[in-house]
């Protein structure tokens, strides 16, 4: 092999690498999906030469790790309009008002600006984020926070505060993934795949959503309970749920972690209950400071939305969905988004009490699996939600979720449109190929590709 020309190859990659995420940083507009499509398979296929070709130059991998991401620093993003009540809320706290408690929309229509720029955020989040309560836990507030603090009267400024913090909270990730790697004895690159996926990079740093923390502090905690520090896990897993709701559905799932691998019984029954009442204690005291008596139906009611009101790039609602029209008549989301709840825990409970969960690897396959339910019967896929799949599957043998953020992009077709509007056959083509998949590593395939991918 000559290194010199490999070398030449990675460097001329690279350069087209940078080149095509600043355009889709800062030229590409949502609209244009074809365009977008053509990219993003550039960027997935660079993806693989980078990883496969230097998986023992963990020092380059690191380097471009940062590099990428901050292409995107002064970027506005083009891909979702959440940032702007991300803003919205910052101010809000940074003028002494607790963003839980009003609308946007209310101090809009009353000509009321009690934040810089309010009308500019207000347009730019859309009557339909801004009509609502604000979903976003306390943690993910004081983010928010952070940004009104050093830029209180710049968009552009908020931004670049708030993708510092998800490249830094990206930086963690990749500090505790690289000691959970060495602890389990598996290729140190392998945290590569979550890290240097253009879907993680696009998505979380370029569209600043905020999974990158959410999973910083889990990722943390995971590490810690390999350590057996228990305490300090169940406090940040209790931050990780202050960032993103998300975790809540992994607390059943250390059933066995704790019960099983006691000796006694009844010891681990007693450090579960502690461990759970930790983690909900300290959930409920971050939200203490937002307290107010209208704080719990507000919240309530805007996650709830989730469930009976939205839906986007579903799997199974949408022939749930189908068979509703084809008996009742009508959209049945009301019905289905009350029983993928239930759905969802019977499905965690199978998994927390008949399945092992006892090895490191058997838990973060648990927790896998469990969050991989939810989102194949949820009534609202976001591509972003997918961030956590991505960096659980890195310490498994697992690999759909690799191939799942590869063509979830499908689902931005719907914006291609000048009145908003899915191409049900092409999220059709994204679900059987990601459940093609997984039925083949679940059933004819162990490994997936060793010449490209290790797998544990």
């Amino acid at each position: 092999m000559d290194i010199r020309k490999e070398n030449k190859s990675t460097i001329l990659l690279t350069s087209v690498t940078i080149l095509l995420y600043f355009y889709f940083g800062y030229q590409l507009e949502r609209a244009q999906f074809f365009r977008f499509l053509t990219i993003y398979a550039v960027l997935f296929s660079s993806y693989f030469y980078f990883i496969k070709k230097n998986a023992n130059n963990v020092q380059f991998l690191i380097g471009i790790t940062i590099l990428f991401r901050l292409v995107f620093l002064f970027s506005i993003p083009n891909l979702s309009q959440d940032f702007y009540r991300f803003i919205w809320d910052g101010r809000m706290l940074f003028e002494g008002l607790n963003p839980y408690l009003s609308l946007p929309e209310t101090f809009i229509n009353q000509h009321e600006f009690p934040v810089h720029q309010a009308f500019d955020l207000y347009t730019g989040m859309g009557t339909l984020n801004g009509s609502h309560y604000t979903n976003y836990p306390p943690i993910n507030q004081l983010c928010f926070l952070m940004a009104a603090f050093f830029a209180n009267k710049s968009i552009v400024g908020s931004v670049v505060v708030m993708r510092l913090l998800i490249i830094f909270a990206d930086l963690g990730i990749l500090y505790f993934g690289k000691k959970i790697t060495d602890h389990l004895k598996i290729p140190a690159h392998n945290i590569f795949w979550y890290l240097l996926n253009p879907f993680i990079i696009i998505e979380m740093t370029g569209n600043l959503h905020f999974e990158p923390v959410m999973l910083f502090f889990l990722i943390w905690a995971i590490y810690l309970l390999l350590k057996n520090k228990w305490v300090l896990a169940a406090l940040l897993i209790a931050c990780s749920i202050s960032v993103k709701l998300v975790p809540f559905l992994f607390l059943p799932l250390f059933f066995q972690w704790f019960v099983k691998r006691e000796v006694s019984f009844k010891k681990g029954v007693l450090k579960l209950i502690l461990f759970y009442t930790i983690v909900l204690g300290a959930t409920v005291a971050l939200f203490l400071p937002f307290y107010a008596s209208k704080l719990i139906e507000n919240y309530s009611s805007s996650v709830g939305l989730w469930f009976r009101n939205f839906e986007f790039n579903a799997s199974f609602y949408y022939l749930f969905r189908e068979i509703g029209y084809l008996f009742r008549g009508y959209n049945e989301i009301a019905i289905i988004g009350k029983i993928i709840p239930v759905l969802t825990i019977s499905f965690v409970g199978y998994i927390t009490f008949f399945r092992k969960n006892t090895t490191p690897k058997q838990l973060i396959s648990a927790l896998l699996f469990g969050l991989s339910f939810y989102y194949f019967t949820t009534t609202t896929m976001h591509p972003w939600y997918l961030a956590s799949l991505l960096l659980l599957s890195v310490f498994t043998k697992y690999r759909f979720p690799i191939v799942w953020s590869l063509v979830i992009i499908l689902s931005y077709a719907a914006y291609s449109n000048e009145i908003f509007k899915e191409n049900l056959l092409l999220i059709g083509i994204e679900y059987t190929v990601v459940y093609g998949f997984l039925i083949w590593e679940l059933f004819f395939k162990t490994k997936f590709n060793p010449k490209s991918i290790n797998t544990v």
